[in-house]
């Protein structure tokens, strides 16, 4: 299976943002035990590089460990050579893109209109992140789908238990999910056991 196909199993990509490193290690042994085989640190956490890196050497083989809110290619550099599986972007650079894809890693732009969909796809984007799709919502998805059915939409941004079996429905191929499930309140308790039971619930929601 490659890394992508693993990345997309579960259809979940949990996200990772400024949670005190020393509680991420926990935080991902719940999330994957629950399950979520995306694992995004964005790149504006603490520690990101190191977390990613450890990261991989303790999930590598059930989850693919990637960073998020990777503005350049100096970060992806950086990122890829931390050993990041993946590249996330909340934005449409053609460097980063290319860059990225010269080293064999899956890069995920962030894309807001269909033209900017169209564009990631011709420099070479595995597949696009529509963020924030709170703003778009479902409907988005399903009509850019019709001209843009071949290219793989993630929306990422106010996905929650609520709105998420929208977002398949209409044709997301996964999608991004930040502090509905990467809950502060729980990680703050150390509720690792809820977290996991959470993160259950939304990959069991998407197994439509």
């Amino acid at each position: 299976m490659s890394k992508l196909d693993q990345m997309l199993s579960s259809k979940i990509v949990a996200v990772i943002r400024k949670v005190e490193p020393e509680k991420v290690k926990p935080l991902v042994q719940a999330l994957v035990k629950g399950g979520v085989t995306g694992i995004e640190v964005t790149m504006d956490s603490d520690d990101s590089l190191r977390l990613i890196e450890e990261l991989k050497a303790e999930h590598g083989d059930q989850a693919v460990i990637g960073a998020g809110t990777v503005m350049n290619k100096n970060e992806a550099k950086n990122a890829i050579a931390a050993g990041a599986d993946f590249i996330f972007a909340p934005i449409l650079d053609q460097e980063t893109i290319q860059f990225t894809k010269e080293q064999g890693v899956i890069m995920i732009p962030g894309v807001f209109t269909p033209t900017e969909i169209h564009q990631a796809d011709l420099w070479g984007a595995d597949m696009v992140k529509v963020f924030p799709a709170s703003v778009v919502g479902p409907q988005f998805i399903k009509d850019a789908r019709g001209p843009l059915g071949h290219i793989s939409m993630m929306p990422t941004g106010g996905v929650n238990l609520g709105n998420i079996e929208s977002f398949m429905k209409a044709g997301a191929v996964a999608v991004g999910v930040g502090g509905s499930l990467v809950n502060k309140s729980l990680i703050g308790q150390e509720n690792w056991r809820e977290l996991e039971k959470l993160a259950k619930e939304y990959v069991e929601s998407v197994q439509l």
